[in-house]
């Protein structure tokens, strides 16, 4: 960190600012002097857009409508997993967690004492597989909840329709909560190629809001920090079944009082007007993404598939035991930064996360700069 010889694809962030019309939008609200306590569920204005775009994302297939009673604004996504596990999960509640992951969504119940059990994905010549019949016997009667990211941060895995409906009519039989982690809904890129259509806007990737009733124990947890490129903004929503909002304002209360209101101006001016950004980001990050994986598949040892969804090549070194020093190692010796596997579970260990979301001079100076690496390590093959 600070050292300006590193090239950093350690932090899941794009490397493009905020787009000018979401910041002026906050410094517009700051100059008109909006700087007081607001609701803590969030303005209206913006619950009321959030409603809206969730119904248009997601309503069509489910032939449900999304209202404000569904919306709560968080402090970023971070805040918001947090929220919702306070919400619903005690001490000694079991947690089943499909893994890798991002470890906060391990840790988090942990920290208020629940027993998280972890579910490896596969990986294998198609990339990141999931066990379904596995989970389903992992999912027993007394689980609580299942957390699910999908597309998936660090594998990019991203979960079918199919596999939804069967998890979804499992957890209605047994009284089990779904959180979806949504943060990358929205880059997903079975969605067409720039050209194909016209490129107004962009379907997301399968959702558990598509399926779901009103009355379906099914929490969605999302950002502004990927889609609209807004990490630094630290704002979130959840969507949720309306039972719960009453909780979740006092949670909220209680841990931050509301999310400042100014940046909420950001977030509707990202909502309302945002789409463009969405498609640009999804059409670079495909390009990135094909770039990198063709070039890290050329080194000897490294083995990769290409992700369907979020930022992030996953790949495996040959003879890799100990991600974590290895990625001290390229910092220090190659001033490289990457993301060891072991930070995203056990079955992380040997790969290392590569976030993608730069332009393709650094990526291919990252690439020669792994390659002089891994030529100088000596690893066990």
């Amino acid at each position: 960190m600070g050292r300006a010889d590193v090239l950093p694809f350690w932090f899941g962030e794009p490397d493009e600012v905020t787009p000018a019309f979401i910041r002026q939008a906050a410094v517009d609200a700051l100059n008109a002097g909006d700087t007081f306590y607001t609701q803590n569920l969030g303005l209206p204005e913006l619950r009321q857009k959030l409603a809206a775009y969730a119904s248009r994302l997601h309503g069509s297939a489910s032939a449900r409508q999304f209202r404000s009673e569904n919306i709560t604004v968080t402090n970023s996504g971070m805040s918001a997993l947090m929220l919702v596990t306070q919400a619903i999960i005690g001490p000694g509640d079991r947690v089943v967690i499909v893994t890798p992951v991002w470890p906060n969504l391990v840790e988090i119940p942990k920290v208020l004492g629940a027993n998280a059990v972890t579910f490896p994905l596969t990986f294998g010549l198609e990339g990141w597989t999931l066990n379904l019949e596995r989970l389903l016997e992992t999912l027993s009667p007394s689980t609580r909840a299942v957390y699910i990211n999908s597309p998936n941060n660090p594998t990019g895995w991203t979960i079918d329709r199919n596999s939804q409906m069967t998890i979804l009519e499992h957890c209605r039989r047994h009284g089990i909560w779904i959180l979806a982690d949504d943060a990358y809904e929205r880059l997903y890129f079975a969605s067409p190629r720039a050209g194909d259509v016209a490129m107004e806007s962009l379907a997301p990737a399968p959702s558990f809001l598509d399926i779901a009733t009103a009355q379906d124990r099914v929490i969605s947890v999302n950002t502004f920090s990927k889609s609209w490129l807004m990490t630094g903004f630290r704002l979130g929503w959840i969507v949720m079944p309306e039972e719960l909002i009453g909780d979740i304002g006092k949670l909220i209360e209680y841990n931050t009082s509301c999310a400042p209101p100014f940046v909420q101006r950001a977030g509707i001016a990202a909502v309302d007007r945002g789409e463009p950004i969405v498609v640009h980001t999804v059409s670079r990050l495909r390009q990135s993404r094909d770039f990198l994986l063709a070039r890290l598949t050329q080194i000897p040892g490294i083995e990769a598939t290409i992700p369907p969804g979020a930022m992030y090549a996953f790949f495996r070194v040959a003879g890799l035991t100990d991600s974590l020093n290895f990625c001290k190692k390229l910092v220090t010796e190659a001033g490289l930064g990457l993301a060891p596997g072991i930070s995203f579970g056990e079955e992380g260990e040997g790969f290392v996360r590569w976030c993608f979301a730069a332009s393709e001079e650094r990526l291919a100076e990252g690439v020669a700069r792994l390659q002089r690496a891994l030529g100088s390590m000596q690893l066990h093959r």
